[in-house]
């Protein structure tokens, strides 16, 4: 049968103290015991009566011991000194908190005690003073430290005993060891005394319930009636302080109630004090308090009055360290103040949000502040049943020696009544109690931490385990057939009338292993807590700390199991023992004696035991455990574990086995860890931050407003289930944090190119979300964390704008999960590095990677011995650079030996003999900027140059290149051999021109050829200067899919985001998209930069399938494949062509044609809008969602937008591979392996298909009059258009010579042409700005300075014409926005 209810952490919280239908506890509590002392004592004395000296004032002489015989000192010897002690009562000064014995000569003083060694009178105060051969005596004491609580504990009470007239030390009281007589005459004298806390002015009432959340009971588990006597035991009080006393530090304690099942529930609560109104006082309570006068009844000044509270929380599971930093975080939130969040709001989320370990989970991090956390781990995966005991608790306070006479006491079900002044130990020793003879269970009351409202169980005829506050004894007379356990003084006391057995009635072997094993973890225990040194560092505290946390749990263990072996020896072959019930059993066939062969099993045993066994075997405890044997109960795992551990024990052997009977993992070495956040703060209209206003005067009554109420159980295990997998790093924003983003995009929307490092921001954290994703499916972990890690870096390099922290939160997250702490730590001092201070949430996730991650060893040997490896061939590569450089120059100055080109660079099959002609090549830009201003770089005139440039049709035919050899270096480009028509020997270089303003510095087409047959559809690089270019290999170009090679890709998309806008028609291009976005996350519209409008940009798609078998069909359908000619403007492409496959730059293969195309168009999303999406789908659908080929057609416009921005900006995915399972993909045949197919991604600067009837733009007209294939291949060069190849030549002439405004002019005279269209679809800033870029190619054209030149040109005909007569007829330039947007995406477009 499995739960339907997920495990619940907390059941209730509950406030309880004074009510106004409390009943007083004082006043019945009187009948039994008189008046308790009211003050501590504050000074001792010796006083010699011999030599006259009197009791002083205030001080009380003790003259008897308990049972009345006289106590003087030094009796025995013939000069009788009569020499006694004294002792004085007060609260004038802070009370005695230890008494001792001091033997001068013998022992040393202990530090922080005071050696009495006068008397009042000045004489010498030792003790026995019999002559010089005697040892010199003194008492010593210590006192609590300034300034003392009212609360304090201290010694409220000194006697004398002599054991040698039959007295022995009073319960509850502490003896000292050491015989105040050490003279050979008179009897031995011991020194006692008690510990207790003495209060006056104090009013005690039974607790009450002051609050309670939830208010409604649950089914299961209804809140008990007596829950607020358990919070105080004690009573809730009301106690009279001077005014100037320091308030007590919180009380922590726990307890447990027995549910009728035999159920545990457990209880923690603290107990603190706080103010209490006068006013609600009577006369009699005031005058009992001392608040007023009793003569005159007149107020008495400097008293303040306190009541004591009790907060708590009820649970299933022990985890009272959990529960103790929770509620003390609760007190402290209540004491201090003002906060935005009420208390309440803390209280309902760490009960409602808080998930309860699981396997799955195993390690709850709970995040309740910036400065407290707390570590929830799974409970050790045990058959043992779930306990709060701590065997090594029961060690430190009782010793070996009593933990087993305690043993023996439990097994033979004898009353057993603990005490102690504290009350979190009392629950732990009582569980270790019950815990210690497993497989037996209690069956009789056991009540760990009794009230005093319930005392009366002591006085009940059956075996019990009880727990007291010590204080019970200054209140009740204890009954007398009970066995006392004191924790604080490690004493057991036995009256006449209940004797225990003596342990030698255990079986000797399995009782000595106890023995032997107790007495071992003991002496660890001690050398454990000894403590390090004064010169110890932080650092190895910290570390000795983490040690002893782990070592103690080890020693739990071992006790446990130690106790586990006795029971299973003195158990040993039970089951045969065990009685088969007959088909009919008779009405007692359920009786232990017709289930269990009891003498059968008592012969069984040596005969020296038998009284031992006999007593066992009669309990209740052997009767139940033969039941749970003989029928089937919620037991049988622990049962079965059991019977395994006694198949393991050797009884005969007088130590434990090797093998041990318990074999635990511990689940917090697990490395999966659930992060819980804290309450998320709310916000106000504006979202600014809403003013702290919750404060509190003392612990508040609980608004139910407040209180969130409680989630449906499955619901929230289903979310507590997805947020604990580990492959989801819970990326989702808070509120919070999506407000904050909210306020900076909307800040930022107005400032340009703030605006764009924005986008880019929101843009890099859809890539961080999908990190995890990426992460889990490659190969190398760590590389992929490490690049995440450089990207970061990158972003930071470009003071790119992040709205949140959730990219550093999900890397820190991602460290922790696959164990890289170090990394972690890199991000972390990254943030503060960047000047981002980590939030509680980003904290709380470094926190969680480092605590579950394993750190590297601390010798780094391998790391440095293969750093030098790699020194040594970096060295080697250095030094053969050189000689690569010199062949390199030998062979450029060579003849060059005809080599045939690869297929792709062949000419087109209507050229006669195939050649390239007016080849140049261009060096790269960054070796370009090393060249000397005196280059001899030879250079043409102007007007040749313009002639050659602007007539294309007029160039020389194309012929094979005679070797396809590269310069050797940047340097050599000049000297590197011209072939061609304009290639002159000893023409001097041309004088500069303004034409060549709008060409990069010594980057001049050496060429016409080269400059001329450019096509914008080569793969434009816009991104030497941009942001978005961070230095990562793109998504779609791996070497198996990138590389375009001698055969095509398997799929080939092509991505537009140039929009048509519906209002005027006009294209909107990439970077104008993104201007007219605005920072609402809900808006999908941007708006048009020429009509003003809003409209919805799409993502325009085109899948080219090259997997399918031709197809007549779709042949047909089809245009044929164009003649491609060699286009090289693209001049670093041209100096890899010998290094890689080679690629067209337009991109072309002559014998790539697509078997199957498919056009499709999607929203084109701003990355704000994309974000808060593709969160929406992650908590929906779980991480490993982004994934599955499933995304591509279930979310196509989530996936067609990441594809699109991981590609613009570079970052790595594999999300192109999604597609190949898709319904836009044919499958992969059976032939080809898995990894064969690869997908290519290009993005296009302009439109993917002409709109029909429209105007053919002019880098298309330019590139069909140049016979450049072109993919566009509908429009012809010879329309119903008014653009000649003379306009074109004209505008690039006036544009050559800076004269832009005349290029402009001329267009518009164009447009007014008869039978010309009224508008263009392309502003003429774009007609222009396209038509430069396939005529000079990108690599000589700087678009910035067109840019400048364009936008002053503008300015200067706005004041003939106007600003508004030209943006309607499509002049103006684009926003300064929009060129921020392009800079920092950078342009890695084609059209």
């Amino acid at each position: 049968m499995s739960d339907e209810k997920p495990p619940q952490l907390v059941d209730y919280f509950v406030v309880a103290g004074l009510t106004d239908t409390s009943r007083p506890l004082e006043e019945e509590n009187q009948q039994h015991r008189l008046a308790r002392p009211s003050e501590p004592i504050t000074d001792v004395a010796v006083i010699i009566r011999s030599q006259g000296e009197e009791v002083p004032h205030g001080f009380t002489c003790i003259e008897t011991t308990t049972s009345g015989h006289p106590v003087d000192l030094n009796a025995g010897l013939l000069n009788n000194p009569q020499m006694f002690i004294c002792y004085k009562r007060g609260r004038d000064k802070p009370p005695l908190i230890e008494l001792g014995v001091h033997y001068e000569g013998k022992d040393r003083p202990k530090p922080g005690y005071k050696i009495l060694d006068t008397t009042p009178y000045s004489r010498s105060a030792n003790l026995n003073s019999g002559g010089p051969g005697h040892q010199r005596t003194f008492l010593t004491y210590r006192r609590a430290a300034e300034p003392h609580g009212h609360n304090t504990l201290g010694v409220t009470d000194i006697c004398l005993v002599m054991p040698s007239k039959g007295e022995s030390t009073p319960h509850t009281f502490c003896r000292v060891d050491k015989n105040l007589n050490t003279s050979m005459w008179g009897p031995a004298v011991f020194l006692c005394y008690k510990i207790a806390m003495a209060k006056a002015n104090t009013l005690v009432y039974e607790a009450g319930l002051l609050g309670r959340y939830p208010e409604q009971d649950s089914e299961s588990f209804p809140l008990p009636e007596s829950v607020p006597v358990f919070c105080l035991p004690m009573g809730a009080t009301i106690e009279s302080w001077p005014a100037d006393t320091k308030y007590p530090l919180p009380v922590f304690s726990t307890f447990v109630l027995t549910g009728a099942s035999g159920d545990k529930v457990y209880g923690a609560a603290i107990q603190f004090h706080e103010a209490f109104p006068r006013e609600r006082l009577s006369e009699k309570q005031s005058l009992r308090l001392g608040l007023l006068s009793v003569v005159d009844r007149r107020p008495v000044a400097g008293r303040s009055l306190q009541t004591r509270k009790s907060i708590c929380v009820l649970s299933h599971w022990p985890f009272f360290d959990v529960f103790r930093k929770f509620l003390m975080f609760i007190y402290r939130y209540s004491i201090s103040g003002p906060h935005v969040l009420p208390l309440e709001t803390h209280i309902s989320h760490f009960m409602h949000n808080v998930p309860f370990p699981s396997p799955q989970r195993p390690r709850i991090l709970v995040q309740m502040s910036p400065y407290d956390n707390l570590l929830l781990c799974r409970p050790v995966s045990s058959p043992l049943p779930l306990s709060g005991a701590s065997f090594l608790t029961l060690l430190q306070n009782l010793g070996p020696d009593n933990a087993v006479a305690l043993l023996v006491a439990v097994l033979t079900e004898q009353k057993l009544l603990i005490h102690s002044l504290r009350p979190d130990v009392l629950t732990s020793v009582g569980e270790a109690l019950v815990a210690m003879i497993f497989p037996l269970r209690w069956q009789c009351p056991y009540i760990p931490l009794c009230p005093l409202a319930l005392a009366d169980v002591l006085c009940a005829p059956v075996p019990f385990i009880v727990g007291i506050h010590s204080s019970y004894f200054d209140l009740y007379e204890p009954p007398r057939d009970v066995i006392f356990v004191d924790l604080d003084t490690n004493t057991i006391f036995q009256s006449e009338e209940r004797k225990l057995l003596s342990p030698r009635s255990l079986p000797r072997r399995p009782c000595k292993v106890l023995l032997a094993s107790l007495h071992n973890l003991s002496q660890q225990l001690d050398e454990m807590y000894s403590g390090p040194g004064e010169e110890a560092s932080l650092e190895l505290l910290l570390s000795d700390a983490e040690a002893a946390r782990g070592r103690r749990a080890q020693l739990e263990l071992e006790a446990r199991a130690a106790f586990l072996r006795f029971m299973a020896c003195v158990l040993r072959g039970y089951r045969s023992f065990l009685r088969p019930i007959a088909p009919a059993p008779a009405p007692a066939g359920r009786d232990a004696g017709s289930l269990f062969a009891l003498q059968g099993f008592l012969k069984s045993r040596e005969r020296a035991y038998h009284r031992f066994y006999g007593q066992l075997l009669r309990t209740q405890l052997f009767t139940q455990f033969i039941e749970d044997c003989s029928f089937a109960s919620d037991r049988d795992p622990c049962l079965e574990f059991f019977d395994t551990c006694v198949d393991k024990v050797q009884a005969e052997l007088e130590k434990p086995e090797d093998a041990p009977l318990m074999e635990l993992d511990d689940p917090r070495g697990g490395e999966h860890t659930v992060f819980i956040t804290p309450p998320e703060q709310p916000a106000g209209p504006d979202g600014a931050e809403l003013p702290a206003r919750y404060r509190y005067d003392g612990f508040p009554t609980l608004r139910p407003e407040l209180l969130e109420p409680p989630r449906d159980p499955l619901v929230a295990q289903l979310c507590q289930a997805r947020s604990s997998a580990p492959s989801s790093p819970a990326p989702r924003r808070t509120k919070q944090e999506m407000k904050v983003a909210q306020r900076v995009a909307q800040k930022y929307s107005s400032v340009p190119d703030m605006w764009a490092k924005c986008l880019l921001g929101h843009c890099y954290g859809l890539w961080f979300l999908y990190l995890p994703t990426h992460v889990r499916a490659a190969p190398a972990k760590l590389r992929a964390l490490q690049l995440a890690y450089e990207v970061l870096r990158k972003m930071e390099a470009h003071k790119v704008v992040l709205p949140d922290e959730v990219c550093y939160r999900i890397l820190m997250q991602l460290c922790g999960q696959y164990g890289e702490p170090v990394l972690s730590v890199r991000v972390l001092l990254e943030m503060k590095r960047a000047g981002i201070v980590p939030n509680t949430i980003t904290y709380g996730y470094y926190n969680k990677a480092v605590l579950e991650s394993k750190w590297p060893a601390g010798t780094q040997g391998g790391r440095l011995r293969w750093a030098k490896l790699r020194n040594v061939v970096l060295g080697a590569a250095q030094f053969r650079q050189p000689l690569r450089q010199r062949e390199r120059r030998a062979a450029a100055a060579a003849p060059p030996a005809p080599a045939p080109l690869p297929p792709r660079l062949r000419g087109p099959p209507g050229s006669a003999d195939g050649s390239l002609s007016d080849v140049s090549f261009a060096t790269d830009e960054s070796d370009r900027a090393d060249e000397g201003p005196a280059g001899n770089t030879p250079r043409r005139g102007l007007a040749a140059k313009l002639q050659q440039l602007l007539s294309p049709g007029k160039r020389p035919p194309l012929r094979p290149a005679a070797s396809t050899e590269l310069p050797a270096g940047p340097r050599d480009a000049a000297t590197c051999p011209r072939r061609g028509s304009e290639q002159r020997d000893g023409e001097p270089p041309p004088r500069r021109s303004p034409a060549e303003t709008l060409l990069r510095p010594r980057e001049r087409p050496e060429s016409t050829a080269s400059e001329s047959s450019v096509s914008l559809g080569s793969e434009l690089d816009l991104s030497d200067t941009s942001v978005g270019s961070a230095g990562v290999p793109k998504s779609s170009e791996p070497p198996a899919d990138g590389a375009a090679g001698q055969e095509p890709p398997a799929v080939e998309v092509l991505l537009s985001s140039c929009s048509r806008c519906q209002g005027c028609g006009a294209l909107v291009y990439d970077e104008e998209v993104m201007a007219g976005w605005t920072s609402d996350d809900s808006n999908l519209n941007t708006t048009c930069p020429f009509c003003g409008r809003s409209f919805v940009p799409f993502l325009s798609i085109e899948i080219q399938d090259f997997q399918l078998p031709p197809s007549s069909a779709e042949d047909d359908s089809l245009p044929p494949p164009a003649a491609q000619g060699p286009v090289l403007s693209d001049r670093r492409r041209c100096l890899a062509l010998d290094e890689a496959e080679p690629e067209l730059c337009n991109g072309y293969p002559d014998a790539a044609v697509p078997r199957r195309s498919e056009r499709v168009a999607f929203a084109y999303l701003s990355p704000l809008v994309l974000r808060k999406e593709l969160e929406s789908l992650v908590e929906n659908e779980g991480g490993e969602f982004l994934a599955q080929p499933e995304l591509v057609d279930s979310h196509p416009i989530i996936y067609w937008n990441l594809v699109w921005y991981f590609q613009r900006l570079g970052l790595p995915s594999n999300l192109p591979r999604l597609l190949l399972g898709s319904q836009h993909v044919a499958p992969t045949p059976q032939a080809q392996p898995p990894d064969s197919p690869c997908v290519r991604i290009r993005l296009l600067w302009d439109v993917l298909a002409p709109e029909p009837d429209s105007c053919p733009p002019l880098h298309v007209l330019w590139r069909l009059h140049s016979n450049v294939p072109t993919r566009l291949r509908s429009w012809r060069p010879h329309g119903h258009h008014p653009f000649s190849l003379a306009f074109m030549e004209a505008v690039l002439n006036h544009v050559g010579l800076n004269d832009v405004h005349k290029a402009i002019t001329l267009f518009l005279e164009t447009l007014a042409a008869p039978g010309a269209p009224r508008h263009l679809q392309r502003s003429i800033y774009r007609e222009i700005l396209f038509l430069m870029l396939a005529a000079l190619g990108r690599d000589h054209t700087d678009i910035a300075a067109f840019d400048k030149k364009y936008k002053s040109a503008y300015n200067k005909l706005a004041g003939s014409l106007g600003k508004e007569e030209l943006r309607r007829r499509r002049v103006q330039p684009p926003s300064s926005k929009a060129i921020d947007c392009r800079k920092s995406f950078g342009a890695t477009l084609e059209c």
